[in-house]
């Protein structure tokens, strides 16, 4: 999408802490994105493209056959062939029929001026799930042992950092101050000095939870359609990578000579932002969601120097949403075969049911295309893959202010 200029600063590496022992050294750029200059870019892209925009707040749509009305709360009527509802998790036009009961992830981060800090200005620190910091605090302790928190940082020279202490999910989500808290003891430990913040951020991300009604005359994208990662919190690069899809559904039938218009033209643009391949991957990512949900300060330390112990094609693709459910699979078989027979006993007592339910899933998915292909032969099949410098990152956001490439 050409967004490299976009990116302020480059690491050419990362670095996860598993404990104090242990380290893994992870080959991969990371960079982080100037917000104001990506947002300037989609502007300015809007603008050139005839975009116009209103600024109010929609307080009713209604739904006519072949168009909707949007109300503001300014008097103006805005009269549309789709409505988009790209208002994050507050989902004010978007309809769910299930109850919402998420994960949370939730962060306290500083973009910081310091005398010092002890980390390589070369890798940026992806995790860091030590505690000796909390050594001389018992209660923080045992909090951190039942729902850990991990250090993210990014560090631009050797003075000027940014730091972030994350709970990566939790349900309900570790509170603010808690967070808070372990950071400070965190950064006294680690012998770092504040002299000034630039800005500071409190991240609370719902992962997870159902999708929304599909299909529906609304159509949803980002936070709003379930498009955040359920075991990561990643959602910026999902969300650029559906955009073009999102547009090139409305126009392709918007412009058919079917004349497709109203529920039918919104079914068609949901079906082909969440295809049913896309839907199950989503169930497997939840799954691991739930496993990570169960899992104490050891028994996520067990997980994560296992899951960096694999073939990088399966970490790089299960954080980076490339992995469909055959690989998904393949994944979980690899990651088990690289835990400890502690995490597999883990794994099997937290996780078993579903993950027969996906492997399922998989093959009842498999098998009505095998069936299909029968059926309807395709005369040709052609597949045609287009390698450029910039297929070899992959955008993911790690937090609000940053963007992770995988």
């Amino acid at each position: 999408m050409d967004l490299l200029d976009c990116l302020d600063t480059t690491w050419s590496g990362a670095v996860v802490y598993i404990n104090d022992n242990t380290t893994k050294d992870l080959d991969r750029p990371y960079g982080r994105v100037n917000r104001k200059q990506l947002k300037s870019k989609m502007m300015q892209k809007c603008i050139s493209n005839g975009v116009k925009f209103h600024q109010a707040k929609v307080v009713k749509v209604i739904h006519e056959e072949s168009k909707s009305l949007l109300i503001c709360n300014d008097g103006v009527t805005i009269q549309a062939a789709v409505v988009l509802d790209a208002t994050g998790f507050s989902r004010c036009l978007v309809q769910y029929d299930k109850p919402y009961n998420p994960g949370y992830q939730v962060a306290y981060g500083i973009l910081a001026e310091v005398e010092e800090h002890p980390f390589d200005t070369n890798k940026m620190v992806f995790m860091d799930w030590r505690d000796s910091h909390l050594s001389n605090n018992k209660e923080l302790k045992e909090r951190n042992r039942k729902i850990p928190t991990f250090l993210y940082a990014m560090p631009f020279s050797s003075q000027r950092i940014f730091l972030e202490e994350t709970s990566l999910v939790a349900r309900p989500g570790v509170p603010m101050k808690d967070i808070q808290e372990r950071m400070i003891a965190r950064l006294s430990h680690l012998g770092i000095k504040v002299k000034s913040i630039e800005e500071d951020e409190h991240c609370v991300i719902p992962m997870g939870g159902p999708l929304p009604v599909l299909p529906q005359r609304v159509v949803g994208i980002g936070g709003t359609a379930g498009m955040v990662h359920p075991s990561t919190g990643y959602m910026v690069a999902r969300t650029l990578a559906a955009a073009p899809i999102v547009a090139n559904a409305i126009v392709q039938y918007l412009g058919s000579n079917r004349g497709i218009l109203g529920n039918d033209l919104s079914a068609e643009v949901w079906k082909d932002l969440w295809p049913i391949e896309r839907r199950r991957q989503r169930e497997f990512f939840c799954f691991g969601m739930d496993i990570l949900l169960k899992l104490d300060l050891h028994s996520t330390r067990r997980f994560f120097n296992a899951f960096f112990d694999l073939e990088p094609r399966y970490w790089h693709g299960f954080l980076s949403s490339r992995l469909f459910l055959p690989e998904l699979l393949l994944f979980g078989l690899s990651l088990f075969s690289h835990a400890s027979n502690t995490s597999r006993l883990e794994i099997m007592a937290k996780g078993t049911v579903p993950l027969f339910q996906l492997s399922a899933l998989a093959l009842s998915t498999r098998a009505a295309k095998h069936l299909q292909s029968v059926v309807n032969p395709p005369a040709v099949l052609v597949l045609h893959i287009k390698l450029t410098e910039n297929s070899l990152y992959n955008y993911e956001r790690r937090r609000c202010p940053d963007l992770v490439m995988l």
